[in-house]
Order: structure tokens, then sequence, then C-alpha cells
């Protein structure tokens, strides 16, 4: 539902809860606001650091879309210690279990 906002000093404009709610939006994100005829076009826009970018990209999000399906079918395993899932490791996933 569309609401109403007023244009303050210096151009400010509030954001209703409402919105705030439904878009997600928090301090300090930015917007990025284009016009289209007589439209105006705000979009979030949440900033990745450079050094996080890696997780975001197609193929790791692949790879946690896996992760999640197989600890959702119970397809993981636990170990004591570190050099028991070594071992498991280095005797090749499956093979330990046969």
């Amino acid at each position: 539902m569309a609401e109403l906002v007023k244009v303050r000093k210096k151009t400010q404009v509030t954001i209703p809860v409402s919105i705030k709610k439904k878009m997600h939006i928090e301090e300090g994100d930015l917007l990025e606001m284009d016009v289209r005829g007589k439209e105006l076009i705000i979009r979030v826009q949440k900033v990745i650091p450079r050094d996080e970018a890696w997780y975001w990209t197609e193929r790791w999000q692949e790879g946690e879309r896996q992760a999640d399906a197989d600890i959702a079918a119970g397809r993981t395993h636990r170990f004591d210690n570190m050099q028991d899932a070594v071992k498991w490791l280095d005797e090749g996933p499956g093979k330990a279990d046969e």
C-alpha cells in the first residue's frame, strides 16, 4: 500500500516504518534512486565488503545450497577429534563407512 511522506528541509524524507520493515532497511543502508518518467524508483542496496564478496558468488552459493541439502538429508559425519576427521578424509569419504 502506498504511503505519503513529506519532503522536509534539505529535501529530507522519512521512510515509513511499515516500508522500512518490508524492505529490511537498516540504518546505514544505501538507497539507489532513479527516475523513470514521472516516477521515482528507490532500491535498497546492501554493500558487501570486498573481502567478503567471494561468499556471494554463484559458485559459492551453489556450494552452500548443496551443503544445506546434505545437512537436511542427514548426509553428514561427526568426529570426536580432528585426527579422526583427517583419517576419514585420507581414506576417502565413503570408504571408511563400508
